[in-house]
């Protein structure tokens, strides 16, 4: 059997896993749904009376992070994730939703995030020993490490860049088939 004859038999039974090729838009609508879901919930709650964006609106101005707007672009930003959420949970606009969510992720790394450099999570270094020594003394040490080593948040623009390239994919891609209302709405009414 040739070269190429081997290379055609493997490309033959690759394409064959298109047919189920929704499962990766699917895929990062599910992942990316609770990350907006509790970015939103954890700037403003509607459903919790004593919660309110007043924290965030007060972080975003001046002595914060000085956005212009700061109350137009808390309401934005957690508009964009709450309905966001909700829209690709149920792929609905999701090519439309991906703009304004991509636009929240480019803010926040510029603004938040880029200062900590790339890392989200810090590399071991002479501060998370430190941690590791007050945990030791003062908590219990194996239980908060049961599960998996101490670490230290880096907060750099690792996660919202991720986040961001997961966006664009579905704004070029769409929201998949079958498991979409895109789909459904674009099988019935465009032709």
């Amino acid at each position: 059997m040739s070269a190429c004859k081997v290379m055609n038999t493997f490309h033959t039974l690759l394409n064959k896993t298109k047919a189920l090729d929704f499962l990766a838009p699917l895929a990062l609508r599910l992942y990316l749904v609770p990350i907006f879901w509790m970015a939103a919930n954890n700037k403003w709650n509607p459903f919790d009376s004593e919660s309110s964006l007043d924290g965030v609106i007060g972080w975003f101005g001046p002595g914060g992070l000085d956005l212009p707007l700061p109350e137009l672009m808390a309401y934005l930003a957690w508009g964009a994730e709450y309905f966001g959420a909700i829209l690709l949970l149920l792929g609905l606009a999701v090519r439309w939703i991906s703009i304004p969510l991509m636009t929240t992720m480019i803010v926040a790394a510029l603004s938040v995030h880029w200062p900590n450099g790339w890392l989200a999570i810090a590399e071991p270094s002479a501060q998370s020993a430190k941690a590791v020594e007050i945990l030791k003394e003062y908590g219990n040490y194996d239980w908060l490490t049961q599960n998996g080593n101490f670490v230290i948040l880096n907060n750099g623009i690792e996660f919202a860049t991720t986040y961001f390239i997961m966006l664009l994919v579905l704004f070029f891609i769409g929201a998949g088939k079958y498991f979409s209302i895109d789909y459904w709405f674009a099988k019935k009414f465009i032709k």
